[in-house]
C-alpha cells in the first residue's frame, strides 16, 4: 500500500506513525513542548511548570496524537483525500497546503483556547493532524465536488461536496454548543477556513483578487 502513495502523503503518514510510536515508548509528556498550549496556560496555578505556548507548536502539534484511534482516523483520511490532491497539485503545492491548514487550524485553536483560559477555564494542550485533514477534505470537495465518497460511520455514499457541508455544519454546531468536549472543533473549522482561503488565493479569487477571467486555471 505504501508503494502506491505519492511521496509527500507517504512521508506524512510515516512521520505521524513514528511520532506516535515514540509517544508510546517515551511517554506523552516528553513531547509536551511540542503540543499546542494556550496563551497564559503556563501561569495557571494547577499547571506550574507547563511548557506554555511557543511558535513552533503551530506545526509540531499536528504530528502528535492522543490515542491510536485518533491517529488511524486521521491517517485514513490523509490517504483517501490527500493522495488524490497530491497527484493533482504535485508534491510541493500539496505539502504547502497541508502545512498551512495545520498552522491555520492551530492558530484558530490557540485563539479559542486562550480566550477560554482568560475566562477561567483549565488550560489543556491540543494535538493531532485533524486540522490539516479537514483542510484536505475541504479541498477535495472543492476540486472534485461530484465525486462520490463513502462514510465509515454510518456507511452512506454521498457527493464530496455534500460531505464537506455536512462535516462543516456538524463541527460548527459541536464547537458552538460544546456538546462534545475534548475535541478541538474550532481547529477543524480553522483548517477548512485556511484551506479555502489558500485555494482562493491560488485562483486569484476574492478576497485576494478579482479572478483571472474565463481562461483561468482551475485547481
Amino acid at each position: 500500500m505504501l508503494n502506491r502513495l505519492p511521496p509527500v502523503a507517504k512521508g506524512l503518514l510515516i512521520a505521524n506513525a513514528v511520532a506516535f510510536l515514540l509517544q508510546v515508548l517515551l511517554g506523552r509528556m516528553v513531547f509536551a513542548p511540542l503540543m499546542l498550549w494556550p496563551l497564559g496556560g503556563d501561569a495557571h496555578p494547577f499547571l506550574a511548570g507547563a511548557p506554555g505556548f511557543a511558535p513552533w507548536q503551530l506545526l509540531s502539534y499536528g504530528f502528535l496524537h492522543g490515542n491510536l484511534a485518533h491517529l488511524l482516523f486521521n491517517m485514513l483520511a490523509l490517504v483517501m483525500f490527500g493522495s488524490q490532491l497530491e497527484y493533482t497539485w504535485g508534491p510541493r503545492r500539496f505539502l504547502a497546503f497541508f502545512l498551512v491548514c495545520v498552522a491555520g487550524a492551530g492558530l484558530c485553536q490557540l485563539l479559542v483556547a486562550s480566550w477560554s483560559v482568560a475566562q477561567g477555564a483549565m488550560p489543556y494542550p491540543t494535538v493531532g493532524a485533524s486540522g490539516g485533514v479537514f483542510g484536505l477534505l475541504l479541498a477535495y470537495g472543492m476540486l472534485f465536488p461530484h465525486q462520490r465518497v463513502m462514510l465509515l460511520i454510518p456507511p452512506i455514499p454521498m457527493k464530496a461536496r455534500t460531505l464537506v457541508i455536512v462535516y462543516g455544519a456538524i463541527e460548527l454546531y459541536l464547537g458552538i454548543t460544546g456538546t462534545q468536549s475534548g475535541v478541538a472543533h474550532f481547529a477543524h473549522l480553522g483548517g477548512m477556513l485556511f484551506g479555502w482561503l489558500l485555494i482562493r488565493y491560488w485562483r486569484g479569487q476574492p478576497p485576494f483578487g478579482r479572478g483571472r477571467g474565463r481562461g483561468a486555471r482551475r485547481f
